[in-house]
C-alpha cells in the first residue's frame, strides 16, 4: 500500500514534512496547499507534487493522508475538516491552545472513526527511542528520577512569542510528553517557576523565558524539566533516567563527533545550533511511524490523547506559576 499525501503549509516545518514523506518508503506527496503561492510553488517544484486548494484536498479521491503544518489557530478547525473527509491526519503540535477546544475535537475525530497523529518528533530521535528501550529492558530497574534539559540558543521572533500561547504551550510541550513517555504513568502533580531573564520585552509580552518544573507521579516518579530560552553554547538537549539498579542518559549532538588535545587543552565542536539539524533523524522516523500506522491499521504512536495531556500539563505548570503553588493536573483536565 503507498499513501498518498497532502501538506498543508508550506512553511518551516512543511517543508521538513514534505522532505520526510519523499524519503519515506510506502509514501507519496500527492499536494501541497498554502494561500502563499511561492511557498507553495517552492514545495511542488522541489518535491513534484500539485498545489491545491485546502477544499480540493478534502475532496480529493487521491488523497490518503494530510499533514497539517498550518499555524496552530487553525489546526482544531483542519483536523475536524479533514476527520470528517475520511483523511488520516497528522497534525504539527499542540492541537490548539484551549483545552476544551481540544477535547471537542478529539470527540469529532472518534465520532469519525478518524486517524489521528500529533507531531511530538523527540519520541522518534534514535538516542531517545535507545534510551525508552534501556528503560522497557529493565536495565537501569524501575525509574524514580528523570531530569530533562532543554534550551534554545535564542527566542523565536516576538511576533510568534504574541500568539504562541507562551514557553510551557509552545517550548515545554515537548518535555511535557517526553516525560510522561519516560515516566511510565501519569502526572499527578504539577510545580513550576518561571522568570523572565534573558529579554525584557518577553515579558512585556506576557511570557517567560526561563522555566523549571518539577512533575510526580501517583507513585512519587519524579521528574525536572529545566527550559531557557537562551543557550550562548547552542542548542542543548539532554536526558538523564535514574533508575533502581542505575542511570541512562542521551547527550547533546554535536556538529561532528570529535574531541581535539593539543597544548590548550582539550576541545570538541559546538553543539548543534538549530532544532531541525538536530531532530532530522526523528521528524524523518515520524512520519514512517505514522504511514506504517495507516498501513497496518494499527493506532498511532503519538495520539490525540497525548496532545491533550501536554498541553494540560503546560495549562498546569502557568497555574502553579500564577498561584506560587503545586496544582493537581485532575483539576485542570476536568475544569470546565
Amino acid at each position: 500500500m503507498t499513501v498518498k499525501f497532502a501538506i498543508l503549509g508550506a512553511g518551516r516545518i512543511g517543508q521538513v514534512h514534505a522532505r520526510a514523506v519523499t524519503a519515506t518508503p510506502g509514501a507519496t506527496l500527492v499536494a501541497i496547499a498554502d494561500p502563499m503561492a511561492d511557498a507553495a510553488k517552492k514545495v511542488a517544484v522541489a518535491y513534484g507534487c500539485g498545489i491545491r486548494s485546502i477544499d480540493e484536498i478534502a475532496a480529493s479521491d487521491d488523497v490518503d493522508a494530510v499533514a497539517i503544518c498550518t499555524p496552530t489557530n487553525t489546526h482544531a478547525d483542519l483536523i475536524e475538516h479533514f476527520a470528517k473527509a475520511g483523511k488520516a491526519v497528522f497534525c504539527e503540535k499542540p492541537v490548539d491552545l484551549s483545552l476544551e477546544r481540544v477535547k471537542t475535537c478529539l470527540k469529532t475525530v472518534e465520532d469519525q472513526g478518524g486517524t489521528l497523529m500529533v507531531g511530538f518528533q523527540r519520541r522518534f530521535d534514535p538516542d531517545f527511542m535507545a534510551l525508552k528501550k534501556t528503560i522497557e529492558d529493565g536495565r537501569i530497574g524501575n525509574v524514580e528520577m528523570i531530569t530533562l534539559t532543554s534550551r534554545d540558543p535564542g527566542p523565536p521572533p516576538y511576533d510568534y512569542i504574541k500568539v504562541s500561547g507562551g514557553i510551557f504551550r509552545d517550548m515545554t510541550i515537548h518535555d511535557f510528553d517526553v516525560a510522561r513517555w519516560l515516566l511510565g504513568e501519569e502526572v499527578e502533580t504539577v510545580q513550576a517557576a518561571a522568570s523572565v531573564l534573558t529579554d525584557e520585552k518577553i515579558g512585556k509580552l506576557g511570557d517567560y523565558d526561563s522555566i523549571n518544573v518539577i512533575l510526580t507521579t501517583a507513585s512519587g516518579r519524579q521528574c525536572t524539566i529545566t527550559n531557557t530560552r537562551r543557550a550562548t553554547y547552542g542548542y542543548d538537549q539532554r536526558i538523564e533516567v535514574h533508575g533502581s539498579k542505575g542511570s541512562v542518559s542521551v547527550e547533546n549532538h554535536r556538529e561532528a563527533n570529535i574531541e581535539i588535545a593539543d597544548s590548550t587543552g582539550y576541545t570538541r565542536p559546538p553543539l548543534m545550533n538549530f532544532f531541525m539539524s538536530r531532530y532530522v533523524n526523528a521528524y524523518a522516523n515520524e512520519i514512517a511511524a505514522f504511514v506504517d500506522a495507516i498501513a497496518n491499521g494499527s493506532p498511532t504512536p503519538t495520539t490525540g490523547h497525548d496532545g491533550m495531556m501536554a498541553l494540560a500539563l503546560a495549562d498546569a505548570a502557568l497555574k502553579s506559576v500564577a498561584k506560587g503553588c503545586v496544582v493537581k493536573v485532575s483539576d485542570v483536565v476536568e475544569s470546565p
